[in-house]
């Protein structure tokens, strides 16, 4: 599959590790919403979206099976998101 496309639809300014809120369309057929792009440990990475269980924990309710494809999904937001933090603050 691939990603056909990537919205960033939320991008925070504070200081909180939250940085964006992404969607993805693979193949123009299937969408995958609330993607996150996290800021800790002085670097950039996504968290797949999760639910929480009733004892506090969260779970993925979708995500990767391999490691190319996390590989892929997290090179095309990351981009997508340095692009767009590009154009909102220039």
């Amino acid at each position: 599959m691939k990603i056909t496309d990537i919205k960033i639809r939320k991008v925070f300014d504070d200081e909180s590790p939250l940085k964006a809120v992404v969607s993805l369309t693979f193949d123009d057929q299937l969408a995958l919403h609330d993607v996150k792009v996290i800021y800790a440990k002085e670097k950039h990475f996504i968290v797949m979206p999760s639910k929480k269980n009733p004892d506090g924990s969260y779970r993925d309710i979708a995500h990767p099976i391999t490691t190319e494809t996390r590989k892929q999904i997290s090179d095309a937001v990351l981009a997508a998101y340095e692009i767009a933090t590009d154009e909102k603050f220039n």
